[in-house]
């Protein structure tokens, strides 16, 4: 078993971190919520006192962060973790962040002699805890291999994506699908309450139609039909809607910088935009379908 150190233990990196922790490894942890950090050290982790404490005699880093200013900000500079880690230090972040911040992060890492990769997540808050999430991989073929073991003990589905930054281009592409196969399932089920079809009418023949998609056979925004979804615990979040909102800023982002037009995606933003303005913050991404009926 390794030692490893874990940066951002949140609603994602919690579980994640847990998970390792049950693998065996010697986990060391850091936060900025002291909360979070004593609840875990009960569980068997040790307290580190920085970011930088945590990559100090680790094998493994694991970096769960909001945004790319603040892997960035982690990662890079004089007093960062590529500056602080042992040598041979694995790097593996997490985070959902902008293509061209990981990929900047990994090259800094990659020319200090270490192995690193961006391993984004799709699953969610549950499938953190079950240690059942994808991992979406960018970085060379060994660095891949080197993190695969670690990437195991939290996920059920390990893709190596490509090169540096390809995980996050896989992860804000499949997220700007969801958003936008999200509000096309609500809008249909908002239509079909105002024609009198039923719910669970419209979800059986959809479900067995073309129509077919996860946002309507495993997250379901109306109540009834799919009993693990959120529309059955009042949206509360298992994939927040501001969560959502970043990913499909992100998408905007790397498609303005790339040159392509996605209508969908713009329009996907726009509405998340409005919805997160107007609900609660632990409101779940499906929740939209509320917005949509006026």
């Amino acid at each position: 078993m390794a030692k490893v150190g874990f940066i951002g233990l949140g609603n994602m990196g919690g579980g994640m971190a847990r998970n390792i922790l049950k693998a065996g490894h010697e986990l060391k942890v850091f936060d900025l919520n002291d909360q979070v950090v004593a609840e875990i050290c009960v569980e068997g982790a040790t307290a580190a006192s920085s970011a930088t404490d945590a990559v100090r005699g680790v094998d493994a880093v694991i970096t769960m962060l909001p945004a790319g200013k603040h892997v960035k900000s982690v990662y890079l500079g004089e007093n960062g973790l590529i500056a602080a880690a042992g040598e041979g230090t694995l790097m593996m972040d997490c985070s959902t962040i902008d293509v061209d911040s990981a990929r900047e992060v990994v090259a800094a890492a990659t020319a200090a002699g270490m192995n690193m990769v961006d391993a984004p997540v799709s699953g969610g808050v549950a499938a953190a805890a079950m240690g059942s999430l994808t991992f979406m991989v960018g970085g060379t073929e060994e660095a891949f291999t080197a993190a695969e073991p670690y990437l195991d003990n939290m996920g059920a589905n390990i893709i190596h994506a490509g090169k540096a930054g390809s995980g996050q281009a896989a992860k804000i592409c499949n997220n700007m699908m969801l958003g936008i196969q999200m509000i096309s399932v609500a809008e249909a089920f908002v239509l079909a309450e105002k024609l009198g079809l039923e719910a669970d009418k419209l979800f059986a023949i959809s479900s067995k139609a073309s129509g077919q998609c996860w946002s309507l056979t495993s997250y379901c925004p109306v109540p009834g039909p799919v009993e693990t979804s959120p529309a059955n615990n009042d949206y509360k979040a298992g994939f927040a809607a501001a969560m959502m909102l970043k990913d499909l800023r992100l998408a905007q982002e790397a498609a303005q910088s790339a040159g392509v037009t996605t209508p969908l995606g713009q329009m996907s933003r726009d509405l998340y935009e409005k919805f997160t303005d107007m609900s609660a913050d632990d409101m779940d991404f499906s929740g939209i379908i509320n917005m949509l009926r006026g």
